[in-house]
């Protein structure tokens, strides 16, 4: 399987969809997709059973892993560890990122 993204499209895509989140490649080591807050947003987001890793596109906020908060600004590229409690805050810039699940996100049970 071989695919090519635009990420400006998948961005306008996410955007039109109306939704947080929109994966967009998924095979079962790995799945990819946008995931978009407004500024002044609160993120509901519960841990993960995967490990992820967030590149901001775009936007400013706090990604708050465990105790520590993590600056999200342009370019900054955010590791989460599997079943670690994390959310964005302090979201001052509409945020957008780019989002990479693995294995594939929701592929492992919670323990």
């Amino acid at each position: 399987m071989q695919e090519a993204f635009n990420l400006s499209k998948v961005i306008e895509q996410s955007r039109r969809s109306g939704e947080s989140w929109l994966e967009f490649l998924r095979v079962p080591a790995l799945s990819v997709g946008i995931y978009s807050l407004p500024a002044g947003a609160e993120d509901s987001q519960e841990p993960h059973t995967e490990d992820e890793v967030y590149y901001v596109v775009s936007g400013r906020a706090l990604l708050r892993v465990g105790n520590e908060d993590r600056v999200a600004e342009p370019g900054a590229i955010l590791f989460v560890g599997a079943n670690v409690k994390h959310r964005f805050q302090s979201i001052k810039e509409d945020l957008t990122t780019l989002v990479f699940f693995a294995p594939a996100e929701g592929s492992k049970t919670r323990k």
